[in-house]
């Protein structure tokens, strides 16, 4: 028997979206509208197409000529930018909607989390849910009966388990239905970015349980921003771009394809204006003021910036320097750590921020820059405004190149004082 559990041959889904005109044109023009576009929706609805509003119809595929094979017992990871068509593969896996083209096979029952509190009836207290919910996803009463104390403690809303789910917060519905989809006994597990909402504990708990059902012989699917949460738990991720398969290999490869890619569209980023300031440029330079896109660790870091500003006071300039898993590594606020406004000249006016050495291991890194009022209320961000690389890490010349991707960190730790042993006299018997 083979150990394919899904296969997608040439699937794709198309979407038709609906336009109105801006100009609303002549008065003539504006009465003809209505008739046409109610004949439209007449010829869809005996066609069999769902009715779209609007003045213009636009054919849009957010998904095309999509290939894969994932075996039993596989934890795959699914990344890309928003609008990739990551949830519309998943949607069409759990078989929440039918791909236009292609062909899908599928071995197995399917247990999916892709929104918070699907199949969740506000008016119902946390224990009906989970019986409502249960058997939206298969399950019999039986076994959510078998399964309801596993269930509740998973989820950690027991002391709340007979109150109406409409005074749950957030996070409580994002608890208790995961732990509803997470212990039905089903052989494919799909997940969208639904951990978002829960604290560190809680999803250092999911990730853990996703990782027994794999090591179980059960295959899952994990969609999440998160590319540590992704690298922890999966090996081979699936990378979407502008809904096609643009990558499918070891999840490490996975990581690096779709880094270069945020890094190419950083690069044709229109850096655009704010209400107040604009972030005009930011380049990476070296200890001669040469722009670079390599930093040497050890070095300090050095980043210069134009901005112009309209002279409004109490503007701040801030920086956050992040890995290449888009993991927030480091911050500076001009106004938090040096009580510093923007000048209050208005016009162009150009900086360097000056920050301290690091010894970061080798890789890719990237600067968010934005100016915000008080450090408070953002006013323009541009997100991956400036990348580099570190080529090499090897403090004080050892013969070791200090990598991200090991499970090391990011960040290698220099002792400030020589390491020295002191014997201590060997304890006595008893």
């Amino acid at each position: 028997m083979s150990d394919v559990v899904i296969r997608a041959e040439k699937i794709g889904k198309k979407f038709r979206i609906g336009h109105r005109t801006a100009d609303q044109g002549s008065f003539r023009e504006a009465m003809l509208r209505g008739p046409r576009n109610l004949l439209r929706g007449a010829v869809d609805l005996i066609q069999g197409r769902s009715v779209v509003a609007g003045d213009s119809v636009e054919e849009f595929w957010a998904l095309k000529d999509v290939d894969f094979a994932i075996n039993r017992g596989e934890a795959v990871g699914i990344i890309g930018r928003n609008g990739a068509g990551k949830t519309t593969l998943l949607k069409i896996l759990s078989r929440i909607i039918e791909p236009t083209e292609g062909r899908l096979e599928i071995t197995g029952r399917v247990a999916s989390l892709l929104e918070v509190g699907t199949g969740f009836h506000p008016e119902l207290s946390g224990r009906e849910n989970i019986f409502l919910n249960g058997a939206i996803l298969g399950m019999s009463r039986a076994e959510v009966r078998r399964r309801f104390d596993e269930i509740v403690d998973f989820s950690g809303v027991e002391k709340f388990i007979d109150t109406p789910v409409k005074r749950y917060s957030v996070g409580m519905h994002a608890r208790l239905a995961f732990a509803v989809a997470a212990h039905l006994e089903a052989e494919i597990m799909v997940i969208d970015e639904v951990l978002a909402v829960g604290d560190s504990e809680f999803q250092a708990r999911c990730l853990n349980r996703m990782s027994e059902v794999a090591n179980a012989g059960r295959t899952v699917l994990f969609v999440s921003h998160n590319l540590a949460a992704v690298m922890a738990l999966t090996k081979r991720a699936l990378v979407f771009t502008a809904g096609r398969l643009a990558f499918d290999g070891p999840i490490e490869a996975a990581v690096s394809h779709y880094s270069a890619s945020l890094s190419k569209a950083s690069g044709e980023r229109n850096w655009g204006k704010g209400r107040n300031t604009a972030l005009v440029e930011a380049t990476l330079v070296d200890g001669q003021g040469r722009p670079t896109d390599r930093y040497e660790p050890g070095e300090p870091l050095r980043l210069r910036v134009v901005i112009e500003t309209d002279g409004m006071p109490g503007m701040s300039l801030d920086v956050e320097l992040r890995d290449e898993l888009n993991l927030p590594l480091a911050f500076y606020s001009s106004a938090i750590f040096n009580q510093t406004s923007l000048p209050s000249a208005a016009g162009r006016h150009e900086c360097t921020l000056t920050l301290q050495p690091y010894f970061l291991a080798a890789g890719e890194y990237c600067f968010d820059l934005w100016t915000a009022y008080t450090n408070v209320s953002e006013d323009h961000r541009v997100d991956n405004a400036v990348r580099f690389v570190v080529d090499t890490c090897s403090p004080d010349g050892i013969p070791y190149n200090f990598k991200q991707g090991a499970g090391l960190g990011t960040l290698a730790m220099r002792l400030g004082a020589p390491l020295r042993f002191t014997a201590l006299p060997t304890p006595g018997p008893g």
